[in-house]
């Protein structure tokens, strides 16, 4: 599909609107034309004037459909969202989709309350707002307000000085079909042969960090090992890391520690002998569904009963704040088994269940398969089951996050029981608290006052051991900033 900019370079927030309802779509970007192909084309035309823009005008060709929107006389600053609005309006009419978050693209919808909230607006201004000028249904109107009660005593308990550790292991046995995160399959002979290395280096750097954390004078909140898939390291490997982090940290009573056990095909009694050594507080054993064609379909090495036998397994060693991850719309999975994922990890009571909507990162192998427009209906479906079946099992929505190109225009919504929100959840979601972060892929996050200023670790393996001196050396800026 091609989108025609005349008077404006309104491309950022147009593209977001037609990913929209078109996730899979590829879009070519053409400025100050008119020569518009005969079948299909989206043109966004705006006529500047001085510190307002005197029209707008939004028109959607697709075969026989062919409409056209105006409006005048809008300020400068708020004419691309005008626009967007406009468009959504039209992409709406032409395929009958509705996307529950209207046009709201952002990935912290939760902070748009919050942000509002604490400026003084009340929640009926808010609604107001969120219905009549970004479209968003009612339900997730709801969803928002509910995660942001469910969050304001974590977001109270912060302070300035307060920090998190994020540690990253970036690699998995596999790689699953939908996956776009920096990682890498750790039985590749060059991969593994990297290891020893990698976590040489990783262990320097959460000494490193550390010794910065006490230089400024930083309280240690919340401690998440992530990835990636940690568990793919032997159980040496793994003890290697937490035993950095237990010689560097203060592991005090109040600090929240959570490692990503993850998935089923890495998980051995040795592994979580050396997590609940460690003092992790949370883990997470993640199925993303118990359907065993589904978990193929997906490059799951795994079934469904090994996910509920490393579950019981964890229970049996006393793990008592365990996570579960979900996913709607995974290729091959049905409404009915998504349900049936639901109502089996339901029945297993994890203490946090975190439903994902698929998302469609181009740089993973399922985008590349995929092509075409598709029908929204059943993943919403997918998320309203997951809702309902949840919070009438007693879990309570405490963060939420989106990210682009999501089937549906959905969510991620963390659940869990009453005491068992994950507090780092909370912080890295809303960006009110610090982030240090270590490994291949990370991202320290600082977070001063009106502004985030963010530190990015080499991605992969080989680039953060071969430039580890420069990370080390950008990590001193924490000094300077904090």
């Amino acid at each position: 599909m091609t989108i025609f900019y005349n008077g404006n370079t309104f491309k950022y927030e147009m593209e977001n609107i037609l990913k929209l309802f078109y996730p899979v779509r590829r879009f070519q970007h053409i400025y100050e034309s008119r020569e518009y192909p005969a079948d299909e084309y989206v043109s966004i035309d705006a006529a500047p004037a001085g510190d307002s823009v005197s029209d707008l005008s939004v028109t959607v060709k697709k075969g026989d459909f062919f409409r056209t929107l105006k409006t005048s006389n809008h300020p400068e600053a708020d004419a691309e969202m005008e626009c967007a609005r406009l468009l959504y309006r039209i992409l709406h009419e032409l395929t009958g989709v509705r996307p529950q978050w209207g046009v709201l693209t952002g990935i912290r919808p939760v902070k748009w309350v919050q942000r509002r909230l604490a400026a003084g607006k009340t929640l009926e201004e808010i609604r107001r707002e969120f219905e009549q000028e970004l479209y968003i249904t009612p339900e997730k109107i709801d969803l928002s307000f509910r995660i942001a009660e469910a969050q304001r005593e974590i977001l109270a308990d912060n302070a300035p000085k307060d920090f998190s550790l994020y540690v990253s292991i970036p690699y998995c046995p596999s790689r699953c079909s939908y996956c776009s995160f920096v990682s890498h399959a750790i039985t590749g002979q060059k991969a593994r042969a990297l290891v020893p290395e990698y976590l040489d280096k990783l262990v320097k750097e959460i000494a490193f960090t550390a010794e910065i954390a006490r230089e400024i004078g930083l309280r240690l909140r919340t401690i998440y090992i992530g990835g990636g898939t940690p568990t793919a390291l032997s159980a040496e490997e793994l003890r290697q890391v937490t035993d950095a982090i237990a010689a560097c940290f203060p592991l005090d009573a109040g600090v929240e520690y959570t490692i990503e056990a993850g998935r089923a095909d890495t998980i051995t009694r040795e592994k979580l002998q050396v997590i609940r050594e460690a003092g992790a507080t949370r883990i997470s054993i993640n199925p993303q569904t118990f359907e065993d064609a589904v978990l193929e379909a997906i490059g799951r090495k795994h079934t469904g009963q090994q996910v509920v036998d490393c579950y019981e397994l964890a229970r049996q060693m006393g793990f008592s704040s365990i996570n579960m991850d979900l996913i709607a719309g995974l290729p091959s999975d049905s409404y009915e088994g998504f349900c049936r994922s639901v109502d089996k990890a339901v029945s297993l009571d994890p203490e946090n269940v975190t439903v994902h909507t698929l998302s469609l990162k181009r740089s993973s192998a399922l985008f590349q398969e995929m092509s075409g427009d598709e029908d929204y209906s059943a993943v919403q479906k997918m998320v309203e089951y997951a809702y309902q079946a949840l919070t009438s099992a007693g879990y309570e929505p405490y963060y939420l996050y989106r990210q682009k190109n999501t089937r549906g225009n959905l969510e991620n919504v963390g659940y869990a029981k009453p005491g068992h929100f994950g507090k780092y959840n909370v912080y890295i979601m809303d960006e009110i608290q610090t982030i240090l972060a270590a490994g291949a892929g990370a991202v320290t996050k600082i977070v001063l006052p009106g502004d985030i200023e963010r530190l990015y670790n080499y991605k992969y393996p080989y680039e953060y051991i071969s430039g580890f001196d420069d990370i080390l050396a950008k990590k001193q800026r924490l000094k300077i900033l904090l």
